[in-house]
C-alpha cells in the first residue's frame, strides 16, 4: 500500500510540473528578413547569439523584403529585417508594423562584364543603367519586389527607362542566385556589397560602379502589430528587435566580415539620424 502511494505522488507531481514545463517554454520568433542577410551570412553569426541569450528560438523566412514586409503585415511574422526605407514606413503608417528603427547600413553596386560593353565604368547609376538599357546590354533583375528589386525601379525611373527586351532577364530568385545567374550570363547586375563580398570567389564580374548616394542601402528592424493576427509573438519579435540595436549586438556588427574579407560587410547604426547615414565625415 505504501509503495502503491509513493507512486501515485509521484505521478501527480509528474502531471503537474508537465503543463508548468510548457508554460515556461518560450514561443519561437518569427523572423521575416531579406536574402542578403541570410546570404552574406549575418544571420548566422546573430541568431544564435539571440538564442543564447534570450532563451527564444529563432525561426528565419528569408525572402526579398517585399514578401518579408507582407508576411509581417499579415501577421504571419514577429519581426522584420528589411532595407527598404519607403515600403517600410508606409507599412509603419498603415498601423501594421511599428517601432522602425535602423541597425546598419552597406551600399549597393553595379557589376558587370569585366569588358564592360555598355562602358559604365565610373558613371553614377542612373546614368550607368541608362547605358545599359540603350546598349541592349544583358542585365539580370531579382524581379521579385525585394529591397535590391525596388531600389534597381527606382534607378530605372530616374534613367528615365522602361526596361523590357531579350536583354532584361528576371530572375525572380534571392541575391546568391541572382549574382550566379548574372555570372553564367556575363551581366550587369545591382546587388548589396555584403552579399557580394560573401559570393566573390563565385562570382568574376567586377564591381564597375558604386559609392554614389542612391546607391546607399539601409536596414531597419520593425516590430509586428499584434493586432495583425492571434499567433503573432509581439514579446519575442520586440526581444529580437531591441537585441539588433543593443551596443553588444551592434559591435558583432562592425567587425563581421572583417577577418575573412578584410573589410566589414556592414556599418551600424543604431540610434543614428538617418538623413546623415552614409555621410562622409
Amino acid at each position: 500500500m505504501t509503495r502503491r502511494r509513493v507512486v501515485l505522488v509521484l505521478l501527480l507531481l509528474i502531471g503537474a510540473c508537465v503543463p508548468w514545463a510548457a508554460h515556461a517554454q518560450k514561443s519561437p520568433v518569427i523572423l521575416a528578413t531579406t536574402t542578403s542577410t541570410q546570404d552574406s551570412g549575418l544571420l548566422d553569426v546573430l541568431v544564435p547569439l539571440f538564442e543564447k541569450q534570450t532563451g527564444y528560438s529563432v525561426k528565419t523566412i528569408a525572402v526579398g523584403t517585399g514578401q518579408s514586409l507582407a508576411l509581417a503585415g499579415r501577421g504571419e511574422a514577429d519581426v522584420a529585417l528589411c532595407h527598404a526605407p519607403s515600403l517600410e514606413k508606409k507599412y509603419v503608417a498603415e498601423g501594421k508594423l511599428h517601432d522602425r528603427r535602423i541597425v546598419m547600413y552597406n551600399d549597393f553596386v553595379i557589376i558587370g562584364p569585366a569588358a564592360d560593353p555598355a562602358r559604365i565604368k565610373g558613371m553614377k547609376a542612373a546614368k550607368a543603367m541608362k547605358a545599359i538599357a540603350t546598349t541592349g546590354s544583358r542585365f539580370v533583375s531579382r524581379g521579385d519586389n525585394s529591397g535590391t528589386n525596388i531600389l534597381e525601379k527606382a534607378l530605372w525611373k530616374l534613367a528615365g527607362v522602361e526596361p523590357k527586351g531579350e536583354w532584361y532577364i528576371e530572375s525572380g530568385q534571392g541575391m546568391g542566385a541572382t549574382l550566379g545567374i548574372a555570372d553564367d550570363r556575363n551581366a550587369y547586375t545591382l546587388t548589396d556589397r555584403g552579399t557580394y563580398l560573401a559570393f566573390q570567389k563565385r562570382v568574376r564580374l567586377p564591381i564597375l560602379v558604386e559609392g554614389d548616394r542612391p546607391l546607399l542601402n539601409i536596414y531597419s528592424v520593425l516590430e509586428v502589430n499584434p493586432a495583425n493576427g492571434p499567433r503573432v509573438n509581439a514579446a519575442g519579435g520586440k526581444a529580437f528587435a531591441d537585441f539588433m540595436v543593443a551596443p553588444e549586438t551592434q559591435r558583432v556588427i562592425k567587425t563581421f566580415g572583417v577577418e575573412k574579407f578584410g573589410q566589414p560587410l556592414f556599418v551600424p547604426v543604431a540610434g543614428m539620424d538617418e538623413a546623415a547615414v552614409g555621410e562622409k565625415k
